[in-house]
């Protein structure tokens, strides 16, 4: 029991560090990636904490499997490397042993992730694009940031706004609008003061107040000039039909009643995510095996593509079961067997019934 403890503590503090270091970069990206959205405008600030909230089970249900993989592969090389490995070897700690060990651990992150992949990363994706649809749904003035230019909604006219007031009104506004693609006819209009209102249909109305109206031919300095105390525009189109959800966004049982092949194969991509747990073990147990000159990193290289040849064959197959060119029956589950049958060849190999089949091939070939 003490051996027990001791090699669950050492995989699961590595385990930990790794996941929230690869956290920790991939949050960091995302946050530059979100922030450059909110300096363009496409998204409101105030938004932007919220993708990040909400990117993070996504995200966990990727990292959970390759920190457990490389956290295995970090505390047995370690093991290793300071001869710990060999004092439990010379004590009947054998290499199954530990095995079995990590695949009790493994089971319990598999149900956890399962949880991430089949509950809360869904529900982070459908509540993300829910507040995509409220950022389009608000974007061009809730985004609007002062001393900028930026296009309308409807992606007819420019606007600049010189401030915005505590009350959210606009200060000095200077809109320039063509009416005509390749018109030559422009209207530029300035404002002193500015609102924008929201129609039931979801039309937006910006509203100028006390400002001048200059409407002419480009590159002609007989422009009319118009005063006026208000003026109303229409900057948004009514709101669009909600478009199509993607599947990564819809909740697990409804995938089981929706039944298509796009919805199935979601479903076994996230089952397969928590399922790769348990193979991904019965791989890196005997990979971290490494002679004390070689350093802990001895076989990080190998394992690494194996993990990376493992995930890529998932993603292929997901994609050519969406396309209908494989039988559902058939799935994933293929790619999962794949790992299985090389998991245990890399167990068996210094096993005594691995040792007798290699010496048969050696006869054979003789």
């Amino acid at each position: 029991m003490l051996i027990f403890r001791y090699l669950l503590k050492e995989t699961l503090k590595s385990q930990i560090a790794i996941f929230l270091i690869l956290m920790a970069i991939f949050i960091t990206l995302r946050f530059v990636r979100v922030l450059g959205d909110a300096s363009e405008g496409d998204i409101p600030a105030s938004l932007v904490l919220g993708f990040l909230s909400l990117y993070a089970p996504v995200l966990a249900s990727l990292v959970i499997p390759i920190s457990a993989f490389l956290g295995i592969m970090m505390a047995y090389g370690r093991l290793y490397v300071d001869s710990e490995m060999t004092v439990m070897r010379a004590c009947g700690i054998s290499e199954w042993y530990v095995t079995r060990v990590m695949l009790f651990l493994s089971f319990i992150i598999m149900l956890v992730t399962g949880v991430v992949t089949l509950y809360l990363a869904p529900l982070a994706a459908e509540s993300e694009y829910n507040l995509r649809e409220q950022a389009k749904a608000e974007a061009g003035f809730s985004a609007i940031i002062p001393g900028r230019f930026q296009q309308t909604g409807n992606q007819e006219a420019v606007i600049f706004v010189h401030d915005i007031g505590s009350d959210n009104s606009l200060q000095k506004v200077f809109l320039a609008q063509q009416k005509n693609e390749g018109d030559e006819q422009v209207r530029v209009v300035y404002a002193e003061q500015g609102t924008v209102n929201k129609e039931p249909d979801g039309t937006r109305q910006l509203i100028l107040n006390n400002g001048n109206q200059y409407e002419g031919e480009q590159r002609r300095l007989d422009f009319r000039v118009v005063a006026f105390d208000e003026y109303q525009i229409q900057i948004d189109d009514p709101e669009q039909q909600q478009k199509r959800k993607k599947v990564s966004v819809i909740p697990t049982m409804e995938l089981l009643e929706d039944g298509s092949t796009e919805a199935l194969a979601e479903l076994q991509w996230r089952l397969a995510i928590p399922l790769s747990i348990p193979f991904l073990v019965l791989i890196a147990v005997p990979l971290s095996a490494v002679d004390p000159r070689q350093g802990r990193f001895g076989k990080m290289f190998p394992a690494i593509l194996l993990y990376l040849g493992y995930f890529m064959l998932l993603l292929a197959s997901r994609r050519v079961l969406e396309d209908g060119k494989i039988p559902i029956q058939l799935g994933l589950w293929w790619v999962h067997g794949i790992m299985l049958i090389i998991g245990f060849t890399l167990l068996a190999r210094d096993r005594k019934f691995g040792t007798e089949i290699k010496a048969m091939l050696k006869r054979r070939k003789s």
